[in-house]
This record gives C-alpha cells, structure tokens and sequence, in this order.
C-alpha cells in the first residue's frame, strides 16, 4: 500500500485505535500555508468526545503494549524511522506548506527527528531495575523500572516534527502508550503525519492515538483526563502553568519546555567574525521562531560597532520570501497575530531609544497579500527593559545590548524570568567558562549559539522556562516509574 504524505492527502480524519475516524461534529479546521496565505488542507475539529475516545483506546493497548519484549520495542521505533527517512522529501514539503519551513528547517527538522528515534530505539534495552543492600538480615531488595502508563503529548508549531519525536518515541519505546494533541498550526506535521508513519510499523493498534482540534474546545479536556500518567508540553510559559495545573489535579507528571529569552554573550577578545556566523544562525534561521533562539545579543562596547555593522550586512545578505523557494532562509511567520506582535516589538523599541540597523518590516511576495514574512532586524542601543529584549519575539529580530564588564554581562543575561538556553563566544576559555557557569539557564553553548538538542543529551529549562527534563535518560525517568519488590529469604525478627 502507497501511504500519501503530500499536502493534497486526505487529512480531514483523525487517529484513534488504529482507525482514520472523522470528529464527532463533523467540523474540521482549515490549515492555511503561511507562505501564500491559502487554505491547504482541512484537519478534524475533535470534540472532548474523540478525546475520551483516544484515552480509552490508550489505555486498553497499553497494558499488552508493556508486555511486548523490548527486541519488538525497538524494532517499531527502527521500522518509523525508516519510514520517516524514506518520506524525508514528503516531509519537507509539508513543513514549507503547515508552518513556513524552509529547506534549512525542513532537512534539520528530519536530522533531530531521526536521531531521538535513534536514541529511543535504545532505550527498551536501557529499563534496568538493580538490586539494593539491605540493612535487615536475609532480605533482598529488588527494584524494577516499568512504564507509567499513558502519555500525553501536547506539542506546539514552531519544530513540530522533532519536538513531537522527542516525546512520542521514546513513550513508545518504553512501554507506555500516547495520546498525541498537536497545535492547531500544525495538526499533520506535528500530529496526522506520525500516524501514518506508524502505519508502516508493526505498532499495536491503540498504541499511538493523534486527535487534532482547537485547544479552546479540547485542550482542558487532554491536559486533565483520568487516565493521563505524564503530560509532556512545549509551549508558551502563559500556557504551560495552565497545562502543569490541569496535570497535577490528576498526579500526572509534567514535563513542561516553556518560553525562553535566551542570551547571547560576545566578549571583548571573541573572534567577531565567529560570532557573527553563529548570530546569523542562531537569530534567523526559521524566522527566529525557536524556544532556544537568540533573542538578546550582549556585546563588549570594544566590538560593538564593529559586530553591529557586521550582524547587520550578514541580515540583509539573507534571502527573504516564500517557503516555497528553494534559496529561502527567512521565511513567513506562522500567522497574523506573532507576525504583529513581533512588529509592534520592534516599534516599541525604536520609539524607546534604539536604532533600527536594518529590516523592521514586512517583505513582498509575489500574488500575496498581507504578507507575513518579517525582514531580518537588527537594533542596536538596546537597554534589557526595551520591548524587543525583554519579551520573548519570537521572531528574526536581533537586539543587540551592549556591556563594559564580566559582571555586567551577566547581570544582564540573568535579568529575566526565563531560563532556557544561552551561549558565549570569547577568546579565553577560562573568561567563556566562568561565564558559562554564572549565567541561570538549563543549556550554554560556549562559541557557538543557543540552538542545539542532541537526544543523546539531558535538555531542559529553569525558572519559566518549565519543568521536567527531555532526551535520552533524563526523559525515560520521566516516563517510567519504579516498584521496590523486597523478599525476606530468612525468618525475621520483630520488636513486638
């Protein structure tokens, strides 16, 4: 059977116990391509009905699902991520279609997908339990690591491929069986695509379920339901304390990635060229629309000028335009409301004080009206209470703040709620390290910029930026649960 991944597919039916069902209403949701503002496809309205409906059969297949050898496990995660790989041209087009994803985002939206199911693959052979000394004579403890049950998986638009894997796979792998929720943005890259690749697995049915609606309708419904064991969101912080709140009426263990403001810290004697190349990167690449994207440049007033002027040519070097175009960097912003808010960001700023190097504006697309691609900004004479600096943009927008001092730098790293990912670039090592170390976030890249996940790797935020950590050991603790089994071989004196 010839699975269809094109955007032209019939996606208008959700996934539930191993069966392609229509909402209960009826209703679907237009998806719209940010690039030509058309209408793409149409995707489920789910009702909390389809929800109840998704749990249940998640709950029924788990049980057998834990039961399953780990050989087999792995086996199901190997079988997907051949799936995905020979799809990986089909995949990429659906990305440029749901959210703007150029090739760049497309090829490395694959690159991380693939290698969290790499890393999940290993993970069935990883669920040791040990053995402890016990303190009373002719005792043995025994503790064994199993599933925890039902996994829910609320993942959001910006990377919905990868961001969705790192959750989905390795439940899977471990045992535990999934309730996958992804953003009405992007309900088939982040949600409707995964069941299809499963479909090419020898995966139990009921195993992976992927409901697809608006989150004002279902979303309370998935955070809270009875039979969800971990909740696993990336989102908005806003969000993921109402997500986290909901989990925790029931127990559910929240793993929650949240916003970030993450900081970019250039020392007086970094090579700026270097720098540079990672700013561009790191600030730009899939319109600035990642949770660990630069969103503060802190530069030494020593190279100031020199890296404003040069952030600024490489910003306006940058092709602009539709997903569509192969040669595209920048692409559209996923829809009206970021578009305008990231907007009225850069005015704000402006009107406070800063200059405005370059971009701060919307480009043209041929035959598009209102066009949401966002030209590549950079300001300079940035202070961290500025709209830009302050705020999460999310967005290809570059502000840069400058610093006199060590100190300085990280007391303006550090004046944020948010504490996500951040990156230094210095010449000394030992200046970058004693950096590093000071500044309050879950990940710091030393010389290269904030945007790194490797599955193999513990990855997780502080403060706002949530709870809970994801990848390879870190993440297999969230999603399994421990039974101490003890058994007393010899008679047992007691006290009474």
């Amino acid at each position: 059977m010839t699975t269809d991944l094109s955007i032209d597919a019939d996606w208008s039916a959700q996934y539930i116990d191993g069966e392609w069902v229509p909402a209960e209403s009826g209703e679907t949701i237009a998806v719209e391509d940010p690039s030509t503002r058309e209408v793409v496809a149409d995707v489920p309205a789910a009702t909390e009905s389809d929800v109840d409906a998704a749990y249940e059969a998640a709950a029924e297949a788990q049980e057998e699902w834990a039961e399953a050898p780990p050989a087999q496990r792995s086996a199901v995660i190997q079988q997907f991520l051949q799936a995905l790989q020979e799809h990986s041209e089909d995949v990429t087009n659906l990305l440029a279609h749901e959210v703007g994803g150029s090739q760049i985002m497309g090829e490395t939206s694959i690159q991380i997908a693939s290698d969290h199911a790499g890393e999940a693959a290993t993970l069935p052979r990883r669920m040791k339990g040990e053995h402890a000394d016990s303190n009373i004579p002719g005792k043995e403890n025994i503790v064994e690591r199993g599933p925890k049950g039902v996994v829910t998986v609320i993942s959001p638009w910006n990377f919905p491929l990868n961001l969705s894997a790192r959750a989905v796979l390795p439940a899977i792998a471990a045992g535990n069986s999934v309730v996958l929720k992804p953003s009405t943005n992007s309900p088939i890259t982040g949600g409707l695509l995964f069941a299809k690749l499963f479909e090419q697995t020898d995966l139990p049915e009921g195993v992976v379920n992927v409901v697809t609606g608006r989150g004002s309708d279902i979303g309370d419904r998935v955070a809270s339901h009875p039979e969800s064991d971990v909740v696993s969101f990336t989102g908005s912080t806003e969000v993921g304390q109402h997500v986290a709140g909901l989990a925790g009426e029931n127990l559910a263990v929240p793993a929650m990635e949240l916003g970030g403001n993450n900081a970019f810290v250039v020392a007086s004697d970094a090579d700026v060229d270097r720098a540079v190349d990672a700013a561009t990167f790191g600030s730009f690449v899939h319109q600035g629309q990642v949770c660990i994207s630069i969103n503060r440049h802190i530069v030494h007033e020593d190279v100031y000028d020199e890296y404003v002027r040069k952030l600024t040519e490489r910003a306006e070097e940058l092709a602009v335009g539709s997903a569509h175009e192969g040669d595209t960097v920048v692409g559209p912003i996923i829809d009206e409301s970021q578009r305008d808010e990231m907007l009225e960001y850069v005015e704000q700023t402006v009107d406070a004080g800063a200059t405005l190097e370059t971009g701060g504006e919307t480009a043209d697309i041929d035959g598009v009206e209102d066009s949401l691609v966002v030209k590549p900004t950079v300001l300079s004479g940035v202070t961290n209470d500025m709209a830009a600096a302050c705020n999460e943009h999310f967005g290809p927008i570059a502000p840069v703040i400058p610093f006199s001092d060590v100190d300085e730098a990280v007391e303006i790293a550090n004046d944020t709620k948010y504490g996500l990912s951040g990156a230094v670039h210095a010449g000394d090592l030992s200046v970058a390290k004693d950096i590093a170390g000071r500044m309050e976030t879950g990940n710091v890249h030393i010389n290269d910029q904030p945007i790194n996940d490797e599955a193999h790797v513990p990855f997780s935020g502080i403060g706002a930026s949530g709870v809970g950590e994801y990848n390879s050991d870190a993440f297999l603790r969230e999603i399994t649960e421990t039974k101490w089994i003890s058994i007393q071989h010899e008679p047992r004196d007691y006290p009474l």
